[in-house]
Parts: C-alpha cells; structure tokens; sequence
C-alpha cells in the first residue's frame, strides 16, 4: 500500500509571507520520506469541512508548478478537480505542461465537483447535476484526445475544437494517469472503468460495495479491475505526539485487505513538518509490504 499526503489548509501560523517556504518543506520533506502523491484541493475557497471559506486558498495548477520545483519523485495531482472550473483545452494543457515540468510526474485527477458557494461567489456558472456529469464526460474524453497521437477535432455535448494540437506533449506514457474522484454508481464509478486509470473513494462503511459496483463496472466495460489504481481519501492522523499511530495504522491495513492500493489524506499541523516526517518514519515502512 502507498501513503499520499494532501494539503487542504493553508492558513499556516507564518501567514502569507511564509507561505511558500512552508510549502517547499512539506514537499521536500514528503518527497524524502516515500510518499507517493502530494496532492491539493481545487478549490477557490476553503470547503467548510477544513473551516470557513476565508481561510487562505491557493489556486491548484499554480500550487502544483511549485511543489513540483520542489521535489523529484512524489506523484502530483489535484484531489481532485471539479470539470466544469476550466475548459478541458485550458485543463489538458495544464496537466501536461505539470507533467513536462516535472519530468513526467502529473495525474489529472478531476470530478463533477460539488461546492456551489465558490461559483456563485466568483461568478462561475453552477451547471445542473446532469449537466456537471457531461461536462466531466466531455474533459475525460477531449483529455485522452489531446493525449494521443491524432489532431483530429474533437466533438462533445458542450464543447467543439477544431484541432487538438498539444506541443511539447506529456512525458508520462501512454498519457498522465487520470483519476476520477466519487463514489456515484452509475455515471462516477462507470467513468472510472470507461476512461480511468485510478479511482478515488471516501472510507465511507459502504467502501467495499462501491469497489464491487466498480468491479461490475470494469467487467460491462471489458476493463481489468486490477488494473485501475484503487484510492481513498482518509486522514493521516497520528495524534500530537503521535499516540493515535497504531489506530492508524490498523485502518490502512483494513483498507489494504478490502483491496485498497493508496490512501491520500492530510495530516494536521504539516507546515510543523514533524507530523509528516512522523508518518514517513513509523507508517509508510510498515504498510508497504501490504
């Protein structure tokens, strides 16, 4: 099993001005210590799950670009995207210029995204459920498009393009892995084995029939379920001197026994860099063999 470490907060103590210093640590130090994906939000204002929406909140791709200065093997991605934030040519483009910059180390992990406070505070227009999820259809497939070989236009429910030209293109090959965050039975979970290489769940106690959905899902599809990378979003919470390690470590080892490949989560008090080099010493060694 890996360990994937997100950062969903960045109102740290040091404030903005010390905000780039803190983060090229976090990244460093996860980069050193074996974690596998270092991941942020795509959001615009703080969810309220990590607090109220004036909390400090950077802007994804640019936040990527920097930690990935900042590091040399960590897996970056975003945990995930919402479709409809950006147009797929503005998205694709993004991703894979993250994948050239780091030699090879972007995923484009996306949704139908959720939070409509966000959009009717900047102005973006909050499309209907339905609407969201053919919008996400619409990025998966122009995404793979400008990922191939072919210029050829393109053709979806609400976008056109005439020529997907993607100069330089990805390193990573065939294409960034793309994971699809959600746990939506019938059109999430169905995208995962259509276009996905990964999938992203909440531990949630229905965890192992969303895998099994996912697992019918692949065989309608013709895809192997083995070979979509299984990830779930849980926190990385050890305690303050680290006395909640063993509970911790006894849910990864559940989670891997479900068929879990990766936990991605973040971990309180990051930019104090001891709870990540925690988890670095006495978490990832022991669930690696898992």
């Amino acid at each position: 099993m890996e360990l994937g470490l997100q950062i969903p907060d960045f109102t740290f103590e040091g404030g903005p001005a010390r905000l780039g210093a803190d983060l090229a640590e976090i990244a460093r130090t996860a980069d050193r210590g074996g974690f596998a994906y270092l991941a942020v939000m795509d959001h615009f204002f703080q969810i309220h799950l990590f607090g109220p929406p004036e909390k400090d909140m950077l802007e994804a791709y640019t936040t990527l670009g920097f930690l990935a200065a900042h590091t040399e093997r960590v897996k970056l991605l975003t945990v995930v995207t919402g479709a409809y934030f950006r147009h797929p040519g503005l998205l694709a483009k993004a991703v894979t210029t993250l994948d050239v910059l780091s030699g090879g180390r972007a995923m484009l992990g996306v949704g139908a995204a959720w939070n409509e406070e966000e959009a009717r505070g900047l102005g973006f227009r909050f499309p209907p459920l339905a609407e969201r999820f053919e919008l996400l259809e619409d990025a998966l497939r122009y995404c793979l498009a400008m990922w191939s070989d072919s210029e050829k236009p393109f053709s979806g429910k609400h976008v056109e393009a005439e020529r997907l030209l993607n100069s330089p293109p990805a390193l990573s090959s065939p294409h960034p892995p793309i994971m699809i965050g959600g746990g939506g039975e019938r059109k999430t979970l169905r995208f995962v084995a259509k276009y996905g290489q990964a999938c992203n769940l909440f531990n949630t106690p229905d965890l192992e029939h969303k895998l099994d959905v996912l697992r019918a899902h692949c065989e309608r599809e013709g895809r192997n379920y083995d070979e979509i990378t299984k990830t779930v979003y849980h926190p990385l919470v050890t305690g303050e001197h680290g006395e909640r390690t063993d509970e911790l470590v006894r849910e990864l080892r559940r989670l891997a026994g479900l068929g879990v490949d990766a936990v991605i989560g973040g971990t309180p008090g990051a930019e104090r860099i001891a709870p990540v080099e925690h988890l670095a010493r006495e978490v990832i060694p022991v669930i690696a063999p898992l």
